[in-house]
């Protein structure tokens, strides 16, 4: 069993300066995990990484110790994800239960589905609302834009559709409930931060039992949708401010913080996190990320945080 350690600290002067300047190195264990190792890609891992060494665990994972993110382990993420693998540089022996908050983006992160390319759809505008949010998810047309783009096409959409979309199209990520309650059972709080629509994020809040949640809220008259939202539009760094804010309510440091996304608008969430998790995400995101997630389920974050994982299996 892996324990929390302290947090070493290095003190130094910088040029032409005499105030001190603190460094923080935080012991990292990459874990890889989902399938088998091949041995070129574990020895080409361990050196790129600089890990004092190399655990297996089990035949499926694998835990090199005390490595670090370097330039050179930049190019054989497309080998890891060639070979269906998921890894993630986690603080050393950081368990599940450390950590007291964990915030999801909602579409094509905690759910499979683009909430608003489903609305097009009722409204024959499929294809090119989603030409806009792939634009948006890549990074090409920041989120306020693309989404003011989108709703203008939604404009006289029957705000009944809304309620069909829920019912008939919008599922769970897979291990996405799982995830949660684990997180839930060992005493963590959770949020939606999302830029999608409060219409589904407040349900998906009351049925999951999330503590908090945050969106656009959409603008409705005479029943029909009008292409607008109310109020300010919830982007990039709207998200977060609001996850900045939920750590200053709750008292907790970045490092208590564990985040999930997908696109470009998730990164400055994420950078808020003390883990940060690209889920089935652009490559843009996995590149920045401390986890990726591309092969397995939500619920593979857990095997990442292994102690709690033992522990999840017997609960569910």
């Amino acid at each position: 069993m892996y324990h929390w350690r302290r947090p070493s600290f290095m003190l130094y002067f910088g040029h032409n300066s005499g105030s001190p300047i603190f460094q923080v190195f935080m012991p990292t264990d990459l874990i890889v995990q989902g399938a088998a190792l091949p041995s070129f890609l574990l020895d080409s891992l361990t050196q790129a990484t600089g890990a004092a060494s190399v655990n297996m665990e089990g035949t499926q994972r694998v835990r090199l110790k005390d490595a670090h993110r370097t330039p050179e382990f930049l190019p054989l993420m497309p080998l890891l994800e060639r070979e269906h693998l998921d890894w993630g540089f986690i603080p050393a022996g950081r368990r599940l239960a450390d950590y007291r908050l964990i915030a999801f983006d909602m579409d094509s992160t905690l759910i499979t589905i683009e909430c608003i390319d489903e609305l097009a759809d009722f409204a024959g505008q499929r294809e090119a609302v989603a030409a806009v949010t792939e634009a948006a998810m890549q990074g090409e047309i920041d989120y306020p834009e693309s989404l003011s783009r989108r709703l203008a096409l939604l404009a006289g959409l029957d705000a009944r559709i809304l309620a069909r979309v829920y019912a008939e199209r919008l599922q769970l990520s897979p291990g996405a409930r799982e995830l949660l309650a684990a997180c839930h059972a060992v005493g963590m709080r959770s949020a939606i931060l999302s830029g999608g629509f409060t219409y589904f994020t407040e349900r998906l809040r009351i049925e999951l039992g999330f503590d908090f949640a945050t969106s656009n809220e959409l603008e409705i008259a005479g029943g029909k949708m009008t292409g607008r939202v109310v109020g300010t539009i919830i982007d990039a760094a709207a998200k977060a401010a609001h996850l900045k804010r939920l750590k200053a309510e709750l008292g907790i440091d970045t490092c208590d913080v564990i985040a999930v996304g997908d696109g470009a608008n998730d990164l400055l969430m994420m950078a808020e996190a003390g883990l940060s998790v690209a889920y089935q995400a652009k490559p843009a995101i996995r590149a920045k990320a401390d986890v990726v997630i591309h092969q397995g389920r939500l619920d593979s974050i857990l095997g990442l945080l292994s102690d709690a994982f033992v522990s999840a299996e017997k609960n569910f």
